[in-house]
């Protein structure tokens, strides 16, 4: 793709030792407004709303703090280059461009950051960003709004502004640090930036003349859900033109096409998830466990290791019948030698996830009754992961299928009275759907049909009892989480 000339500025500011700033790096810290040129000429007052600064001085990033870590300040945790983790800036670009070119002709999407969660009054949650706009954006901060304007129709054809807060000190004294306008054209490549604050000001003129808006923003006259409906979401539902005069498209399908087909950066991420959550699962494997409490405090150090950011769900960690819940996560009851104990978890690295559940013998050893049921299970989930590939032509829903009669057949095979085909024990025994989409979320694009034909980039789980996350590639599956070990020889074998 050719690029436009301000992202590929930016790609350049960000990939060098030091960033261009304007002005000075006293000056970066002020409010941008007392760093706009004077709006002298009568009707510039929209204008003058946006940052326009344009004065350089070269001042070395490192020296900055920026809202999440970038290169220059990080170098531990990102590449040149890289805007998060594995990703770089010039993908967030070509996702941009990407879904632009998905649009109607005349069209602008409009995407909300997600909102700091509270657990008790003032004790906060660590924040995480909604997946559609981290997709698109890479920016990781809340109180921000992104609108992607199509402005032609070949592939790259569109304006990119992104509304955030503008540095100010004596809050981030509180908060910690945030990135501002500067850095959200400099590091993040919007075309222009804005302050927030002045959202209703600075959207409509955006959305004026617009033939079609993309968003998936509950607007406050036809959705009453609180779950959905934010502070932030209500402003912006204000700002947008009433439903009689233009009924916004939503987005969620639009972006479900793109996401649901992994770049080959994506699958490295999720690969380096999978590595390091296989391997702690694997060493969690080699000692004995009294109690699910402290093998999920293990697998969760764990998680943090080799840059990973730790669990990316909550971990479910049952001993014995627990493990027949689908979800839970109490984890607070002590394990028998003769129990199984099964975990599903695992760890996310730049917030792309793995997702792995492995169930061991507490004592290390299978008894025949265990390992007869164990292999049965094992042998149909590797069939089914062996169908993960492009050439087979199967879906999600179709290897679901295969997998309940495999299952029936292993377990007919081994004695289980079934009830026949039309009982309903495999409804009990099996009460989930096999797989789900993964990627950023660890069900990731939500509303896609599982009823689709798996295509190479997809990437899915294969899970009856014993899973693994794998990407589809054109003649064979690419397991994401082979370093957990799942074959009974090999599991009884790290306690020897």
């Amino acid at each position: 793709m050719v690029m436009r000339l301000s992202q590929a500025t930016a790609l350049r500011r960000i990939t060098r030792p030091s960033i261009l700033l304007r002005a000075s790096a006293a000056s970066y810290y002020t409010s941008p407004t007392s760093r706009r040129p004077a709006a002298s000429a009568p009707g510039s007052s929209w204008l003058s709303s946006w940052w326009t600064g344009r004065n350089y001085a070269t001042v070395s990033a490192a020296e900055l703090e920026f809202g999440q870590p970038v290169h220059e300040t990080h170098p531990h945790l990102l590449k040149a280059g890289e805007t998060t983790p594995g990703i770089t800036a010039q993908e967030y670009a070509d996702r941009r461009a990407q879904l632009a070119f998905s649009l109607a002709e005349n069209s602008v999407a409009v995407l909300a950051a997600a909102d700091l969660k509270y657990k008790s009054g003032a004790v906060f949650y660590p924040f995480r960003q909604e997946s559609n706009f981290l997709y698109l954006t890479g920016f990781l901060e809340p109180e921000a709004v992104a609108i992607i304007q199509k402005t032609g129709p070949a592939l790259g054809d569109y304006a990119f502004h992104l509304l955030c807060r503008p540095k100010d000190p004596r809050a981030e004294q509180w908060s910690g640090p945030w990135s501002g306008l500067q850095a959200a054209e400099d590091v993040f490549n919007a075309d222009t930036a804005g302050d927030i604050h002045n959202l209703t000001t600075l959207l409509p003129p955006l959305l004026h003349n617009t033939s079609h808006i993309y968003t998936d923003i509950p607007l406050t006259n036809t959705n009453t859900n609180t779950n959905t409906t934010t502070p932030l979401t209500t402003t912006i539902a204000s700002a947008l033109p009433s439903p009689s005069s233009s009924t916004p498209i939503p987005l969620q399908p639009t972006i479900n096409a793109l996401r649901v087909i992994k770049s080959p950066a994506e699958i490295a991420c999720m690969r380096h998830a999978g590595r390091v959550s296989g391997r702690a699962l694997t060493a969690a494997m080699r000692q004995p466990w009294a109690l699910e409490h402290d093998l999920q405090s293990f697998l969760e150090y764990h998680f943090t290791r080799d840059n990973c950011s730790g669990p990316a769900y909550v971990p479910v960690v049952a001993g014995g019948a627990r493990g027949n819940m689908i979800h839970y996560v109490h984890n607070t009851a002590s394990l028998q030698p003769d129990e199984m104990v099964l975990v599903d978890a695992g760890g996310e690295y730049g917030t792309y996830i793995a997702d792995i559940t492995r169930t061991w013998p507490v004592s290390g050893r299978f008894s025949p009754a265990q390992r007869d049921l164990y292999e049965a299970v094992l042998s149909v989930q590797r069939m089914g992961v062996a169908l993960c590939r492009a050439d087979a032509n199967v879906s999600l829903d179709q290897i679901h299928r295969a997998t309940e009669a495999g299952l029936r057949e292993e377990l007919g095979r081994l004695g289980f009275d079934l009830g026949g085909k039309g009982g309903n024990a495999m409804d009990v025994l099996f009460p989930h759907h096999v797989g789900h989409y993964v990627g950023l979320d660890v069900h990731d694009v939500p509303g896609y049909g599982r009823s689709v034909p798996l295509r190479k980039g997809h990437c899915v789980t294969v899970e009856p009892g014993v899973y693994d996350s794998v990407c589809v590639d054109e003649t064979g599956p690419i397991n994401l989480t082979v370093e957990a070990v799942k074959e009974v020889v090999d599991i009884e074998a790290l306690r020897e």
